[in-house]
């Protein structure tokens, strides 16, 4: 690894030296994966703290939509609910002295069948047993039967209350990803919608550079592979940095118009990634080549 790091090395020197002497083996140009955060709810942008060129943690809340009406909304609901509620202590009450009622029943019928194996106790004893045990499972079945339309309306207030919670959770904007902002759409006290983009973000502390290359050159590369990544500086001098190759694509295109390959243009290439540590100065859209580590 220290002699690869070596000759890494002096290719970086070579190259700074005399830009005009290297010819690289893949052309294309950078890019990062953007994000673009949109809003989840409807109304008015009551705070936006976003920038453009700024940097935002992942998890910092970056606005706030307006939610006074859901949340009118929600405690009308719990009002609904709480109202329908204090219906079920009778309900509850008959229901429990049902159970206890059942239970006992059970009891007597587990010592009668024994008396009965035994010869202890008669077929009609058994048999009112068992009858009084069907009461009480009717009489059960009916009470719950006869609140089912309580039991549902409970259960689609439930859903809505639910429904509301969610809607002024996503009224609060959260950032999800750590990245520099690159553009802003909204302004604190425009309407937004569902879907309305706010802002675009982008991780730019890791670049990728979209380089192609050509059939003859994929044996020439492969997945965690280290390349050198050039770009300009300025008319004499070039910038150089460490990259990784992470994506080869299995299919060919055509090539692209801003592209030129090793030796000239050919109709079809292959795109690949190049990860590159980012010092700042490394841009979405900007030009950059490839010199990969082993050279014929």
């Amino acid at each position: 690894m220290k002699h690869l790091l070596i000759i890494l090395t002096l290719i970086f020197y070579l190259i700074a030296c005399n830009r005009n002497e290297t010819h690289s083996d893949a052309f294309g140009n950078f890019e990062a994966i953007e994000t673009i955060i949109s809003s989840e709810s409807a109304g008015k942008l009551l705070e936006f703290n976003v920038e453009e060129g700024a940097k935002l943690p992942a998890g910092m809340i970056t606005g706030v939509v307006d939610t006074l009406q859901l949340f009118l909304s929600l405690k009308q609901l719990e009002a609904q609910k709480s109202a329908i509620s204090s219906k079920f202590p009778a309900i509850s009450a008959q229901l429990n002295v049902l159970k206890q009622q059942k239970e006992i029943a059970l009891k007597d019928k587990d010592r009668i069948d024994k008396m009965f194996a035994g010869k202890a106790a008669t077929q009609k004893q058994v048999d009112d047993i068992n009858g009084a045990i069907s009461v009480i499972d009717k009489q059960i079945s009916q009470i719950e039967t006869q609140n089912n339309p309580v039991f549902n309306e409970l259960k689609a207030l439930d859903s809505q209350i639910d429904k509301a919670k969610d809607l002024l959770k996503k009224s609060v904007i959260v950032n999800p990803v750590e990245g520099t902002v690159l553009n802003k759409y909204s302004e604190v006290f425009e309407i937004v919608s569902p879907g309305k983009p706010l802002y675009k973000i982008a991780d730019l502390s890791y670049i990728n550079l979209r380089a192609y290359i050509s059939g003859s050159q994929l044996s020439k590369v492969k997945i965690g592979q280290k390349v050198v990544v050039l770009t300009d500086k300025d008319d004499k001098e070039s910038g150089y940095y460490h990259g990784d190759i992470i994506w080869i694509s299995s299919q060919a295109e055509f090539t692209p118009k801003i592209i030129q390959t090793k030796d000239e243009r050919v109709s079809q290439v292959y795109a690949m990634k190049v990860r590159v540590k980012n010092d700042g100065s490394l841009k979405i859209g900007m030009p950059g080549e490839v010199l990969f580590e082993t050279r014929e």
